[in-house]
C-alpha cells in the first residue's frame, strides 16, 4: 500500500527523534486514566459537537481507546480514513521490527515517544484525528496495544457500516465458486439488512474440511475434529448386553 510505504520512508525520522532533544508537550493528557481519556479525547477531538451512538459496546481499556477513536472520526466525518491507516500502521509495525521495538520500549521518555509518532504521523500524512490519538498513545504509554486497539476498532467500524465478520478456515484457499457460495448461505443466516464479510485463513492442522467461525458460533466441519471423534468413539467401551 501507497500509505504503508509513506510510513516505512519516515522511519529515518523515529532514529533522528530518539536522538534529539524532548519536545516540550503538555502533561495533562499522560495521567488521565483509559475511560478518562475515552470521554476527553471523543470530546475534544473537533468543534463538531454531534451526539454519536457506538454501534457496539465495548470494554476494557483497549475497547476505550477504540471507541474514543471511533468518536472523534466520526465526529470529523473520517472512520474510513482512519481505518485505513490504523491498518496500514499495524502493517507497517509487522514490517519493521525497529518500529515495532519503538512501540513496546517504555524506556524511551514520553516526550520523545510523542515527537517520534508525530513526525511518523505527519510524514504519512495521517488525517489530523488518528495523528492526535497516536499522540495521546504514545504519551501514555499505550502504543503498544495498537494492533489490540486497532481490532476493536475495526469491531466498531464493521458494526456501523452492517458488516457481520465470518472467518473460514481451510487448508488450501477456496475456490471462488465455493467461496461465493459460502458466503451466499452465510447471508442467507443472517437475513437482510447487514453483510457478511468473509475472511480465509490457512490452517493446515485441521487437515482438510473448514472451520467457520461466525456470529459468536463455531462450525467445525474439519477432517481433525472428525477424526477425534471417531477415536473417541472407537475408545468408548461396547456394551454386549445391548446388542
Amino acid at each position: 500500500m501507497a500509505l504503508a510505504a509513506r510510513i516505512r520512508s519516515g522511519l529515518p525520522l523515529l532514529s533522528k527523534a530518539l536522538h534529539s532533544a524532548p519536545l516540550p508537550v503538555p502533561r495533562s493528557a499522560l495521567a488521565l486514566s483509559n475511560s478518562e481519556f475515552s470521554r476527553n479525547y471523543a470530546t475534544t477531538t473537533g468543534q463538531n459537537e454531534k451526539k454519536v451512538r457506538l454501534p457496539l459496546a465495548l470494554f476494557g481499556g483497549t475497547g476505550n481507546y477504540a471507541s474514543a477513536l471511533y468518536i472523534a472520526g466520526f465526529k470529523e466525518n473520517c472512520l474510513e480514513k482512519v481505518e485505513a491507516e490504523l491498518l496500514d500502521l499495524v502493517e507497517a509495525l509487522k514490517k519493521s521490527p525497529t518500529f515495532s521495538q519503538f512501540t513496546k520500549d517504555l524506556t524511551v521518555p514520553a516526550d520523545v515517544r510523542m515527537k517520534a509518532i508525530q513526525e511518523i504521523a505527519n510524514e504519512a500524512k495521517f488525517s489530523e484525528v488518528t495523528k492526535r490519538f497516536l499522540v495521546v498513545l504514545a504519551g501514555n504509554g499505550r502504543l503498544r496495544y495498537i494492533d489490540s486497539i486497532t481490532k476493536r476498532f475495526l469491531e466498531l467500524t464493521m458494526a456501523h457500516r452492517g458488516e457481520v465478520k465470518a472467518v473460514v478456515i481451510t487448508v488450501i484457499p477456496l475456490p471462488p465458486e465455493e467461496e461465493k457460495e459460502l458466503k451466499e448461505t452465510l447471508q442467507d443466516i443472517i437475513g437482510h439488512g447487514k453483510k457478511v464479510k468473509l475472511e480465509q485463513k490457512i490452517d493446515p492442522r485441521i487437515l482438510g474440511g473448514l472451520v467457520v467461525d461466525f456470529g459468536q458460533k463455531v462450525f467445525d466441519m474439519s477432517i481433525k475434529t472428525r477424526a477425534q471423534q471417531m477415536e473417541r468413539f472407537l475408545r468408548e467401551p461396547i456394551n454386549y448386553g445391548s446388542l
